[in-house]
């Protein structure tokens, strides 16, 4: 029997871990990918000789990842070289830090030096999470593309925790009364781009993740792991088509039947599995079933980042992998940001100095730093080109207060910046909102884009714009979810691989 041509758009880590599975599974894949790298957000991004990466910085949830490479034919650890992170994250308010930790006992000890008298809230917050985890994490394994996925039994446990109109902060009003500790279990929500105060309660779960499973560190840097997966595609007999843009999907009435290369190449197919970002291919790609941008800004968006990827010449040995400096009013910047007008001068500032753990990244004897400064979206038309300098400037004087760099400036010897703007323009990110649409209330499962494009026969979604959302583990889910929608509409039996019942 011929087999199935399938086209992927985009060989960011949902593209790339569907082509995968899907080729180890027999089809024919072929994934096209606009950059002359794979990866998306997840790329590497090179400035001189240093390594960084693009977007995301450690892996958490690492039994996901695990699992998308068995159910590809493949072992993760066969590819990549996993350091998990003891101690995972230093925390800065002002004159106090906290250090993060996965042993349980430590942490707790931690939490009482810095909070005394917190400890046991911290021990009944992660007692209850993990049966908060157990809940809700079977919903994520399973697509929302019917309505019908709302009377399972699954989604009826997790219901309490997912129905409520709680926020994040509200669930840890329950453990603690130290306004700055409970950031130390909120701040995760900037990985889906929210504020705290307004992230739906379920995603208390984020931090629980953190600090019962730990995170990793892949040497090399994180884009390892999607030219790891590159690599899986190829030798499973996948083709891979770099410095290919699309043009446009083409259709016979709802059905796809081809992507047309800006070159002028059209590859027919039989299925189109779309990678790219949701909100930019849903108004740029998709030929007579577009939605206009009028339409899409309707919609709720995460917030941006201002980036600062330096090379120095020097390693702050004494500096941690990780380090969240929190703004004096943590409060008022997050508002700031989730007002998408104002870009605040009293940021929080996440910096990586991935170094001190990884011989890979820069030349012998230096480091590159990566800084991270949640910031606005681009949907007001911010002038960053005129201000992008003297933002800069404002988030190295706030490093060389706050961190033992305090000569820092004197050894940059390579630098690269990108606004919000360049997120919009370079990566092809909607209004530059890195974190793709906001995972509202109104925004998820059935409410999110689907795993199986609706109103369209044979597109498949995969990325932070559909389910399950934004990060790399649920990404990874996105691309398994699609698979399996993408191979029961052809009667391709498949297995899946679950490792979670280990953790969970």
């Amino acid at each position: 029997m011929k087999r199935k041509k399938i086209v992927i758009v985009g060989a960011g880590p949902g593209g790339l871990t569907a082509g995968m599975i899907l080729a180890h599974r027999g089809l024919d894949v072929t994934i096209v990918e606009k950059q002359n790298r794979v990866g998306g957000r997840n790329a590497e991004l090179k400035v001189g000789d240093f390594s960084f990466d693009t977007g995301p910085t450690f892996l958490h949830q690492k039994f996901t990842l695990d699992e998308v490479f068995q159910e590809a034919g493949a072992k993760a650890d066969d590819y990549l070289d996993f350091v998990l992170l003891d101690p995972m994250t230093k925390l800065t308010w002002g004159d106090l830090t906290l250090e993060t930790t996965n042993d349980l006992d430590r942490m707790e000890a931690n939490i009482e030096q810095a909070f005394p008298g917190h400890g046991s809230g911290y021990r009944r917050f992660m007692a209850d999470h993990a049966k908060k985890l157990a809940a809700i994490y079977p919903c994520l394994q399973r697509p929302y593309h019917e309505l019908k996925a709302f009377a399972s039994t699954t989604l009826m446990k997790a219901l309490p925790y997912v129905a409520t109109g709680k926020s994040v902060v509200d669930v840890l009003e329950n453990y603690f009364q130290d306004d700055r500790l409970k950031l130390a279990f909120t701040f995760q929500a900037k990985y889906l781009g929210m504020s705290p105060w307004r992230c739906p309660a379920l995603f208390s779960i984020l931090s629980f993740i953190e600090y019962r499973y730990g995170i990793y560190h892949t040497q090399g840097g994180l884009c390892k792991i999607s030219e790891a997966m590159a690599q899986v595609f190829t030798k499973n007999g996948g083709t891979l088509l770099l410095n290919a843009p699309v043009k446009e999907v083409r259709w016979t009435g709802n059905r796809a039947t081809g992507v047309l290369l800006e070159s002028g190449e059209l590859l027919d197919c039989d299925d189109v599995v779309m990678n790219a970002d949701y909100a930019q291919a849903a108004t740029k790609l998709l030929n007579g079933h577009s939605k206009t941008e009028a339409e899409m800004k309707k919609k709720k968006f995460s917030c941006s980042t201002f980036m600062l990827y330096l090379g120095l010449d020097t390693i702050y040995k004494d500096e941690p992998h990780h380090h969240i400096i929190f703004a004096d009013d943590y409060r008022l910047n997050v508002q700031d940001i989730q007002g998408e007008r104002i870009v605040s001068d009293d940021m929080s500032v996440y910096v990586r100095n991935s170094s001190i753990t990884d011989p890979h990244v820069a030349p012998p004897g230096q480091s590159g730093l990566y800084i991270l400064v949640p910031t606005i979206n681009a949907r007001h038309g911010y002038d960053w080109d005129a201000h992008k300098q003297e933002y800069r400037d404002k988030v190295l004087d706030r490093i060389e207060q706050k961190t033992g760099m305090k000569d820092l400036r004197s050894h940059i010897i390579a630098e690269r910046i990108l606004t919000p703007n360049d997120w919009r323009d370079e990566g092809d990110v909607f209004m530059g909102a890195t974190f793709n649409l906001a995972h509202t209330l109104d925004q998820m499962l059935y409410l999110r884009p689907h795993n199986r494009m609706q109103g369209v026969e044979n597109v498949y979604l995969v990325g932070g714009g559909t389910h399950p959302g934004s990060g790399l583990p649920t990404i990874y889910e996105s691309g398994r979810l699609s698979c399996n929608l993408l191979c029961e509409s052809h009667n391709i039996p498949h297995t899946r691989i679950d490792l979670a019942p280990q953790f969970v």
